[in-house]
């Protein structure tokens, strides 16, 4: 008689548990935020948009080992063409949404097939420069985008005449959007294509002679990341009511970057984990007041130095939560 392989052996529920820690961690902090509201409600609302943007960053940079400086251009593309649709032309939030996302995944098709062909510092200096034309575009066409002035009036998330307006309502939502984000990231990571993308970022001149399409399958996650970008650029512009070029300026590129390599770059919980961790710290130093930079700055250097492969790596055994 034999002992089936899939019972749990008493020594491994542990280690099981232990990696369930970043899951609980980011429980906790929504469900706080969620019975306290407000301002709360409202930085854990903002962290949750990141979340999304950094499961798809995670994609292709996680997953497929490759390096984009240009994601941001994807959620300017998603971020106005919502915002231009719903404000400007009436459109409901939702079909503006979608064509956002179709527009950027496009656009990133267009030009993700010659990029692609880049590799290491060449990619990220070409991505670099696509974020770099959006945001040029975004301030001189005026006449779409309004420039630095930004459009105002984007109405909130909803269906038909049904708007979510309060920021219970708008974090439960962004809620089921990021617990969605991430179960697509699970199941991709585990499916034929996720071990295609592990080949890939382990070697590409192995993965070539195991059979594997290496440009198709970059491209095609360049385009999953692009969709992931352009869906948070549009929650955004919905629940800010908001959107300038600054948004999706190189700030957001240096603070999803921090969020991505702090919460476990390579890892399911990593981008949820760090982009609460990265969006909560400044709040948790606001009582230094002139020492806030410093003390964010400090704790971010010494995260990245005790824990190089992110905070959720530290709570599985393989470095895969």
């Amino acid at each position: 008689m034999t002992i089936s392989p899939s019972i749990t052996s008493p020594e491994r529920r542990p280690f099981r548990l232990v990696g369930q820690l970043p899951w609980l961690f980011a429980v906790l902090v929504v469900g706080y935020a969620m019975f306290v509201g407000g301002y709360a409600a409202t930085v854990v609302s903002f962290a949750l948009i990141y979340a999304v943007f950094v499961t798809g960053l995670n994609l292709f940079m996680g997953f497929a080992a490759q390096v984009s400086f240009g994601q941001n251009a994807f959620a300017a593309i998603g971020g106005y063409l919502s915002a231009v649709l719903t404000a400007t032309y009436g459109w409901s939030p939702l079909p503006a949404m979608a064509l956002g996302i179709a527009a950027a995944v496009l656009a990133a098709a267009i030009v993700g097939y010659p990029a692609l062909r880049l590799k290491g510092h060449y990619l990220a200096m070409g991505t670099l420069a696509i974020g770099l034309i959006t945001y040029e575009i975004t301030v001189e066409w005026q006449s779409v985008t309004q420039g630095y002035m930004g459009i105002s009036g984007i109405p909130p998330f909803g269906i038909g005449p049904y708007e979510i307006t309060s920021d219970r309502g708008q974090l439960i939502l962004l809620s089921l959007v990021v617990a969605v984000s991430l179960f697509a990231a699970a199941r991709i990571r585990r499916s034929r294509f996720g071990r295609a993308l592990s080949a890939v970022a382990g070697s590409e001149e192995a993965a070539v002679a195991l059979g594997i399409d290496v440009a198709r399958y970059k491209l095609a996650a360049f385009l999953l990341s692009a969709g992931f970008a352009a869906l948070a650029g549009s929650l955004f512009v919905h629940f800010v009511g908001f959107v300038s070029p600054e948004v999706f300026g190189l700030h957001m590129v240096i603070v999803t970057f921090t969020m991505l390599y702090v919460g476990g770059i390579g890892t399911v919980a990593g981008p949820l984990v760090g982009a609460l961790i990265v969006s909560l710290l400044p709040e948790t130093f606001r009582a230094f007041k002139d020492y806030q930079d410093l003390a964010y700055g400090a704790a971010l250097i010494l995260l990245l130095i005790y824990a190089p492969r992110g905070l959720a790596s530290l709570f599985s055994p393989r470095g895969r939560s």
